[in-house]
């Protein structure tokens, strides 16, 4: 499982020209699930991605995380992140998860994010959705559920 995990001062996701969920100060997740991900991928992310120290602390070090700054998290789901890009000029999907399967992978990550004391809004699997966002930093961190060491 991999996550593109922004710092924002807002984030919105827009589907069909209405706001479906919106957060103020804290991370946009966008989550893409692989193939051979399990759910165990998704509780190591959750944990991980909650626990991320890139909010300043009272001397403006990177010190704290988002459940310490009163933040919440955005969660889109997005296979475009599973994409390979190694050869050519067009990404590989091949190796993103499909349909049900993914869904509740993404479940499970936004159940355990919650479980974790942080507020979780997120956007509708497989929808065409506009993000609107104001990253703030910009602090972007990429993250893989396989590299925990």
């Amino acid at each position: 499982m991999r996550a593109v995990v922004q710092r924002v001062s807002r984030g919105d996701v827009v589907i069909g020209g209405a706001s479906f969920a919106r957060i103020d100060r804290g991370l946009l997740v966008y989550l893409g699930v692989d193939a051979d991900d399990a759910e165990t991928d998704a509780l190591a992310l959750a944990e991980r991605a909650a626990r991320l120290r890139i909010f300043p602390d009272a001397e403006g070090k990177m010190n704290l995380d988002v459940g310490e700054v009163g933040g919440a998290m955005l969660v889109v789901s997005a296979f475009t992140v599973s994409a390979d890009a190694r050869r050519g000029r067009r990404p590989s999907f091949d190796s993103a998860m499909s349909g049900d399967g993914a869904a509740r992978l993404v479940d499970r990550f936004c159940e355990a994010v919650a479980a974790l004391g942080v507020p979780v809004s997120r956007g509708r699997f497989g929808a065409d959705m506009q993000i609107d966002a104001v990253n703030d930093g910009p602090v972007c961190i990429l993250m893989d559920s396989r590299k925990r060491f």
